[in-house]
């Protein structure tokens, strides 16, 4: 379901569950190294409304959507999940981690460029947290 307001924000992603990327094998991860979509078997586009982060075609059965009540934290870091070695040497990479009551915690790399290994994820963590405290 869309919003009726207009979007504060909107982007592409990939994703994936804290969970979905602890499963991942060392294939996997080396097949990261051409694609990260070996990892973030999620896609869809992101959009930030005033009430609302939506993350469209998270699962068959739709999209998520997450108010402020429901996200608990979001943060930019490399993990054991998502390190430099997937995520490229570049800060640019470090992924945006969103923990939340809905679907607990989740790795996004949004607006990635596959081979300048950048994401506009710390851009997106900044906007993410400046509407939590704004709400």
């Amino acid at each position: 379901m869309t919003s009726n307001q207009a979007a504060i924000a909107q982007g592409n992603y990939v994703g994936a569950t804290t969970d979905e990327l602890s499963r991942k094998t060392g294939a996997d991860k080396v097949a990261a190294g051409v694609s990260q979509k070996a990892l973030f078997q999620r896609r869809g586009d992101v959009t930030l409304y005033d009430d609302k982060l939506v993350l469209s075609q998270w699962s068959d059965s739709g999209d998520l959507e997450l108010t402020r009540a429901d996200i608990k934290s979001v943060k930019t870091e490399f993990t054991e999940h998502y390190g430099r070695f997937i995520g490229g040497l570049l800060n640019a990479g470090k992924p945006l981690i969103i923990d939340s009551t809905v679907q607990g915690e989740f790795y996004l790399l949004i607006n990635r460029k596959e081979f300048m290994e950048t994401t506009d994820d710390r851009q997106w963590e900044k906007m993410i947290k400046e509407w939590l405290n704004n709400g």
